[in-house]
């Protein structure tokens, strides 16, 4: 038997398995190949759509589906394509309606399952197409007719978020969504039960393996649901509190190679 058979561990990727240039360490793409020779699967779960994390893909060869859109897909990349995905009611439409006439300044961007939409922008989400290298699709939000994925909001200042926050969490409609804040300016809508903790249950479902063998390691607000649903929740140093206060483990940063200590973490029995 192999040291990690049928072990899962799930990272995620800025703050955690990238470093703050958005590189891999050496380290830790040796520990991620020696982890699946000796029988551990090992992929991520991102915020992103798929097709902004292909470049990460191609450098760690995931041997699972990974999850994406906070756990609204599970992307298949042999098969390119999606083995599972869920679609965000359409009255979702009435909530970004309310922000938009509310915080005028804010980004508002609408995810497809193939395509991402600029609907409105700003400087945040100018960078984040800069840094995605994203296609600049344009369209009405209320025009959209794809299944929608989530929807996405730039924020640039801190009060705009707080604020926006709140009259999301206040709406009438609120109880039919998940809201999450995924990085520092953006703020994003999900179907209700969505999470990345629900890309792990997913993963375990669609390969059989055993939920209480899964690891999940992450540093951001929206990693939290992850951390709770995997058997360890490892944080790393950078990690925020709230995601520090739900883990198992704290490792060490995500400029220390965290996922090659974790790893190694896990053979000694340091981590169990």
């Amino acid at each position: 038997m192999a040291i990690f058979d049928g072990t899962l561990i799930c990272t995620d990727l800025d703050g955690t398995l990238l470093r703050k240039d958005k590189t891999i360490s050496k380290e830790n793409l040796d520990a991620i190949e020696y982890f699946k020779a000796n029988g551990g699967y090992f992929t991520y779960v991102t915020g992103r759509m798929p097709f902004f994390s292909f470049d990460t893909y191609e450098r760690i060869k995931p041997n699972a589906p990974f999850g994406c859109i906070n756990g609204g897909g599970l992307y298949d990349f042999e098969k390119k394509d999606y083995v599972m995905k869920q679609v965000i009611s359409d009255k979702v439409m009435e909530l970004v309606k309310c922000i938009d006439e509310n915080f005028p300044k804010v980004g508002i961007q609408v995810n497809t399952f193939y395509k991402t939409y600029f609907c409105k922008d700003n400087s945040v989400l100018v960078h984040f197409r800069e840094i995605c290298n994203a296609e600049n699709y344009t369209c009405d939000y209320m025009n959209v007719e794809e299944p929608v994925a989530k929807i996405l909001f730039g924020v640039e200042t801190e009060e705009e978020i707080s604020g926006m926050a709140k009259m999301l969490r206040e709406h009438p409609l609120a109880d039919d969504f998940e809201f999450i804040r995924s990085e520092r300016t953006l703020y994003e809508i999900l179907p209700k039960g969505i999470t990345k903790g629900t890309a792990i249950k997913g993963i375990c479902d669609y390969l059989g393996l055993d939920a209480n063998k899964t690891v999940a390691i992450g540093d951001y607000d929206n990693d939290i649901p992850m951390l709770k649903a995997a058997k360890i929740g490892v944080a790393v140093s950078n990690a925020c509190e709230n995601a520090k206060k739900v883990a198992d483990y704290i490792t060490v940063s995500n400029e220390e190679h965290a996922i090659a200590r974790l790893i190694y973490d896990l053979e000694k029995g340091i981590i169990k």
